[in-house]
């Protein structure tokens, strides 16, 4: 099935509400996922943990974006499970080539030590994974990517699903109809 999926149908499917995983690191196939409930981050009620707003104040890390996109990808997939394989590597890795998928980094002393990254559609952004190498990394990326989605006019920030990691931020679900219509208002430019 995955052999027919390129950068355009990837697109095509986001914009409608579906986003696609393998099921493992080996499993060569992509399946698409639609679910009922879904997650997002209303970007106006975005929360800092106050013990995290004192430390990004400290800057424990240089903060870049778009510079090692592949690499925060590979790096979300090195765990014990993950949904993400080559080809999902292969595909979103040219998402990044054509301006529609995006990484935020956190290093120290040159060394990559945290990030996330999605994809991008008008003012919509699809959070699909991040890692860390060290305490509080990717919460920091998470932190400077939802500031630059808000100053740059972003309405939707999917999460897919969420967790007690994102409940902390303010992430909510809600059910699939409200999703694809706050979706219809994002895609309009």
């Amino acid at each position: 099935m995955d052999e027919e999926i390129t950068a355009e149908l990837l697109l095509s499917a986001y914009a409608r509400g579906y986003f696609p995983m393998a099921e493992s690191r080996d499993d060569p196939e992509i399946y698409w996922f639609h679910p009922e409930m879904r997650g997002i981050i209303p970007l106006e009620h975005f929360h800092v943990p106050k013990s995290l707003a004192r430390l990004i104040v400290k800057k424990p890390f240089t903060i870049t974006k778009d510079t090692a996109f592949t690499e925060v990808m590979r790096d979300c997939a090195e765990r014990e499970t993950t949904w993400i394989n080559d080809r999902i590597i292969t595909l979103y890795s040219e998402l990044h080539a054509r301006g529609h998928a995006h990484s935020v980094e956190c290093w120290q002393e040159g060394k990559l030590m945290g990030g996330i990254y999605g994809v991008s559609l008008s003012r919509a952004f699809f959070g699909e994974s991040m890692f860390s190498r060290v305490p509080n990394a990717s919460k920091i990326a998470l932190a400077h990517l939802v500031e630059h989605l808000k100053n740059n006019g972003y309405t939707l920030f999917d999460t897919q699903y969420i967790n007690e990691h994102l409940k902390q931020f303010g992430a909510i679900e809600i059910p699939r109809e409200d999703y694809l219509k706050r979706l219809e208002t994002a895609l309009k430019n």
